[in-house]
């Protein structure tokens, strides 16, 4: 009986995002299905790719490799997990409509699919748009209904994929799956970006996928990561505590924990003025939690206008600086002051840096986040 098991690295040998996300997905074979689908384990709460081995036996290789791409689209695009559409009583509902819409968005980018299956360009599909989202394709489903409530109706709709099921898994378990299916998608994504290549992934669905894996900024959690993780300690005596070693004979040791942070903003000529706002509105609203030091810089840092962000200070937006981009530069400076966190505020355009020696976070727009001039494994944090 045919395995998916084996044929899997073969198919997906030409797909360097894709071979990398599918080894965190089991592959399990069955013929309660017809086909193919993915689904969650309510036991694992991880991602599962259910397959009929007869089906998958009657396909040739290009074919089998695109309904495994089809399904791993799915876990990727978030098609049933965090992207359901409404119902009238405002829960999230799995409709044959939906099914539809999300098959001919993902269709879009597959070319070696089984006969018959639902694509934009096609059959009663003939007049839809490739290369649109899955709403966009619920939204003209739905007028086509309204116009005409046969539209779509017949022995066949397309559809090669088992949606069934979803409904069945917890909310709870469906939140912990989309985390770990995220990790899952990142690591896809950072193997793909070292090595350039990403295999028959189109750059319009790469940026959609790594504005997925984006963490958007919430300074409260990341000063507390800083805070955490990043702490220095200074001690002075203290009668008020108890010397462990020597009670009441000698003062204890009075413990306080602050850390030390920097914030470089680049102002190098590829900054526009609409960043820099952006940028000091968030420093704005972090100062409101902690103090911190701001380090302007392009090629170099200007040392001079180096100061102090006090907590509860608001400032306005300026640029003191305005040429090429060295993250050297910043590193360098805050590698020799002993600082405990470094957090680089910039559009990302430059050759990688040296190596921090304390802890190292970038913060950019989702544009150029998704456009970096070089891969880190540091974290990434994106600014609205």
């Amino acid at each position: 009986m045919f395995d998916l098991n084996v044929h899997v690295a073969r198919l997906l040998m030409d797909e360097p995002f894709f071979a990398v996300l599918s080894r965190q997905i089991e592959k399990r074979k069955t013929s309660g299905i017809p086909t193919a689908g993915v689904k969650i384990n309510k036991d694992t709460a991880q991602f599962e790719l259910y397959y009929n081995p007869e089906f998958f036996e009657r396909l040739t290789d290009p074919q089998k490799k695109d309904v495994l791409l089809h399904e791993f689209y799915h876990c990727v695009f978030e098609h049933v997990t965090g992207r359901l559409p409404v119902n009238d009583k405002g829960e999230k509902e799995m409709t044959k409509m939906w099914n539809i819409a999300t098959d001919l968005s993902i269709n879009s980018h597959l070319h070696h699919l089984p006969e018959g299956c639902v694509k934009p360009g096609v059959g009663p599909f003939a007049d839809f748009e490739e290369g649109m989202t899955a709403e966009w394709y619920m939204k003209r489903l739905e007028q086509e209904v309204e116009n005409n409530p046969e539209f779509g109706e017949g022995d066949g709709d397309g559809q090669f994929d088992d949606h069934e099921g979803w409904q069945e898994v917890p909310e709870q378990t469906k939140a912990m799956a989309k985390e770990r299916l995220k990790e899952n998608v990142k690591k896809a994504a950072e193997e793909a970006s070292k090595n350039s290549n990403w295999g028959t992934v189109s750059s319009e669905v790469k940026r959609d996928i790594m504005s997925r894996i984006q963490t958007k900024v919430d300074w409260r959690k990341v000063l507390r990561y800083f805070i955490k993780t990043s702490q220095r300690a200074s001690k002075q005596s203290s009668m008020k505590h108890i010397n462990k070693r020597y009670p009441y004979i000698h003062a204890g040791r009075k413990t306080s924990r602050t850390a030390k942070i920097a914030i470089s903003i680049d102002q190098s000529g590829s900054v526009s003025d609409e960043m820099l706002n952006a940028f000091f509105n968030e420093l704005n609203k972090l100062a409101k939690y902690a103090e911190f030091v701001v380090v302007p810089f392009d090629t170099e840092v200007f040392e001079e206008k180096v100061y102090t962000w006090k907590k509860g200070e608001n400032k306005k937006w300026e640029r003191v600086l305005s040429g090429g981009t060295c993250f050297d530069a910043p590193t360098e400076y805050v590698n020799k002051r002993g600082f405990d966190g470094h957090i680089v505020l910039t559009d990302l355009m430059a050759p990688k840096p040296k190596a921090s020696k304390c802890q190292r976070m970038w913060m950019t727009t989702s544009y150029y986040a998704q456009r970096p001039y070089f891969t880190t494994n540091e974290r990434i944090v994106v600014v609205d």
